[in-house]
């Protein structure tokens, strides 16, 4: 009888707590989600000069049509023909930086290199001796003709303030949601809540990989700064929304 209660009384004995969120889990998303939020914010920060010259680009003119040159005129867009001197094809980080060098057919004038942006359709045709037509706005070059083909060069305003809308926004949403994570974890290592199910942290990181997506895509896609933050704002309620209410679904 008294190994029969002994035997009762341990099965009736509650069960040790699981373990907790170590602080690894509360303290590396918060660092992390901090530094992530920090250079959006600079990011954002250097936004508006960027944007205000890929606006001022889009508005310039050809200095053919206001007549005189770019010194006369300021901001317009000069073309001058020139002679291709050399290509190159250079390593740079994991990718490869495509330089043109042009004659600008003045013996007081050094050679003018351009930077292509990618493999297009100029790079893949040229030689030297070819004939291009290159296109200047506020002494960069700007984009290269051959023949009926045109390629942009690196200095093109524009691809930057895209590049830092789109990181900017990736980074912050990414970085607030390591935060948020890490808060949550904190809350439950100080209640002792049961261990943390696999859908707890799939559908959420779905959720995020979605926001960041719909985010991007609006940065690139779509010209206008203010409906683009409404879009990719808009794209990541409804992924938190969704992720929200599945969590709540019964296993």
């Amino acid at each position: 009888m008294t190994s029969d209660r002994a035997s009762a009384s341990g099965s009736a004995a509650p069960s040790p707590p699981p373990p907790s969120t170590g602080l690894r889990g509360i303290v590396i998303p918060a660092v992390v989600g901090s530094v992530m939020v920090l250079v959006a914010a600079v990011l954002f920060a250097l936004l508006p000069g960027k944007l205000s010259e890929a606006r001022d680009f889009q508005a310039a003119r050809p200095c053919a049509e206001i007549g005189g040159s770019a010194v006369e005129n300021g901001d317009c867009l000069a073309t001058w023909p020139a002679t291709v001197l050399a290509t190159e094809a250079r390593p740079r980080g994991k990718g490869v930086a495509h330089r043109v060098t042009l004659d600008q057919g003045d013996e007081d004038l050094p050679p003018f290199r351009v930077r292509l942006r990618g493999e297009g359709p100029v790079w893949e045709k040229l030689a030297p001796g070819d004939q291009v037509t290159v296109a200047t706005w506020r002494g960069a070059a700007v984009w290269v003709e051959a023949g009926n083909e045109r390629q942009d060069a690196t200095e093109r305003p524009g691809l930057g303030a895209v590049v830092r809308l789109a990181a900017g926004l990736a980074l912050l949403i990414v970085g607030s949601v390591l935060l948020r994570a890490s808060g949550w974890a904190h809350r439950r290592r100080a209640v002792r809540a049961p261990a943390v199910r696999t859908r707890q942290i799939t559908v959420p990181m779905a959720a995020t990989a979605v926001a960041v997506g719909i985010a991007v895509a609006a940065a690139v896609l779509i010209v206008n700064v203010l409906l683009a933050l409404a879009v990719a704002a808009t794209g990541c309620a409804m992924a938190w929304a969704a992720s929200a209410r599945l969590l709540r679904r019964p296993a």
